[in-house]
């Protein structure tokens, strides 16, 4: 195994690997080193620690997500962009484990806002919803309401905690539709002074 070569990009790739092999939280410096070939100080030079190492390598991900979406939703409006956006978002999940894992941990507010993944993210997902007419604190409700459900699938579904006969695509597409027609008939929020 070669020392030399080691970047920032590299190692969040082989991060990115890794996690996908064996769990975001089997994503370790030691193991990073090992891959490598060098001792676990020689990562020092590339990351602060391991916080450093999983924040990078939720950022990254992130940014591989919502590019994705970004392709999938692309010339889309109302149900389509919300059916392509959540197809998009759980071949994701389903594709990258480890990966999808890290975008799920929290992260220093500063550096989301710093981030252009972060911000193309929100830009993307808050866009698609104002197609359904829905502004301020609606927009953060529904995004919420999103983020869970998807999430929540994601993770029973990857785990096989679907058990019944019912085609698991299928109750997908239905939630999706649910989704669709909630988002249609939002409770939207009433100023009292009206």
């Amino acid at each position: 195994m070669a020392r030399a070569g080691i970047t920032v990009d590299r190692l969040i790739a082989a991060a990115a690997g890794l996690a996908d092999e064996a769990g975001f939280e089997n994503v370790t410096l030691s193991a990073l080193a090992r891959r490598f070939g060098v001792k676990d100080a020689s990562l020092y030079s590339h990351v602060k620690g391991l916080d450093d190492l999983r924040t990078r390598l939720a950022l990254h991900a992130g940014g591989e997500l919502i590019d994705r979406i970004a392709t999938a939703v692309a010339g889309r409006a109302g149900k389509d962009a919300l059916a392509a956006f959540a197809g998009a978002y759980r071949a994701y999940a389903l594709e990258h484990p480890g990966r999808y894992a890290a975008t799920q941990i929290r992260i220093d507010q500063s550096l989301i806002a710093g981030s252009p993944a972060m911000r193309r993210t929100a830009e993307i997902t808050y866009g698609m919803l104002r197609a359904y007419g829905l502004g301020e604190p609606d927009l953060t409700d529904a995004v919420r309401l999103l983020r869970s459900t998807f999430h929540g699938y994601c993770a029973l579904e990857s785990t096989g905690g679907f058990g019944a006969d019912r085609d698991v695509r299928a109750s997908w597409d239905k939630a999706v539709e649910a989704l669709h027609l909630a988002l249609t008939h939002w409770p939207r929020e009433t100023n009292d002074d009206d």
